[in-house]
């Protein structure tokens, strides 16, 4: 299994690719790592296009869920976007904010975040801005965001502990997150796991359900509550590249399943000392 940072070199590459690919392409692939299935594999069967702030030039399929339909966004608010891509989630969550908020975008990738800015600057807001950064570590102030957005990113990133501890010092008292995301339970075949292409196809890198749920509670998250809750199913010519077929069998009869789910949770309104309130 490769290394945390070649896991993030794997992902910051990968992207890069996924930026100049077709939204077409990257949903018949898993979770736009490449075209890896004959079947179309979308696991972000939820359909954006309703939603009021939707670009098309910024959706490239890549999603899990709809965090934004779920995050509780008022006018004026800061809302930062984690693994915000050529900027779905932030030109949605800036229909919400309104023109008197603010969208913050952070990306790993470069070419991610060039698309981005040019869908934002084709759309003429001045109220959306995109950073570089590693979400581990990220480029903004504590104590600035009134709701923080993710849409399939933490299963992405090696330290899922240090990402939710970056969101907590990155909201204010009383804020709050809405994120979709991949997580397991039961436990995924090795052959799978240990894959990294599959790394960045989204799958591998998710972790248990529980022990998900866990991270956040222990980083001092409250009324943290399961939004919504959805199967991904893996077509059996993805999985036969991993498994033979007795063990693909067997896979499909376990208890094994890999689901979407998207989270809320709050950062408590209590100041708690100098990590809360400086």
């Amino acid at each position: 299994m490769p290394n945390e940072a070649q896991l993030k070199e794997l992902v910051k590459q990968k992207y890069s690719e996924i930026a100049l690919q077709e939204k077409e392409v990257n949903q018949s692939s898993c979770c736009g790592a490449g075209g890896c299935s004959t079947e179309v594999y979308n696991i972000m069967s939820d359909d954006y296009t309703s939603l009021a702030g939707y670009n098309a030039d910024a959706d490239l399929g890549l999603g899990c869920g709809l965090p934004t339909q779920f995050a509780r966004i008022k006018k004026g608010d800061v809302v930062i976007d984690l693994g915000s891509g050529a900027g779905n989630d932030c030109f949605i969550a800036r229909n919400e904010t309104g023109e008197d908020g603010r969208v913050i975008g952070i990306d790993f990738t470069p070419a991610m975040i060039e698309k981005a800015k040019a869908n934002a600057q084709k759309l003429g807001y001045t109220n959306v801005e995109f950073r570089q950064g590693d979400i581990e570590h990220m480029p903004v102030s504590a104590n600035m965001a009134d709701v923080i957005v993710s849409n399939c990113v933490l299963n992405l990133v090696p330290n899922k502990d240090g990402v939710f501890k970056e969101i907590y010092r990155v909201l204010k008292p009383g804020g709050h997150f809405s994120i979709s995301d991949v997580v397991l339970v039961g436990n995924l075949p090795e052959a799978l796991r240990k894959d990294a292409e599959m790394y960045a196809g989204c799958v591998a890198g998710a972790i248990q359900k529980d022990v998900y749920m866990e991270l956040i509670k222990v980083n001092g998250f409250s009324n943290i509550t399961i939004q919504k809750e959805k199967p991904i199913v893996i077509p059996d010519d993805i999985l036969s590249n991993y498994l033979n077929e007795n063990e693909l069998n067997n896979f499909k009869k376990g208890h094994t399943g890999i689901f979407s789910i998207t989270v809320y949770a709050e950062k408590s309104k209590t100041c708690c000392g100098t990590d809360c309130c400086n």
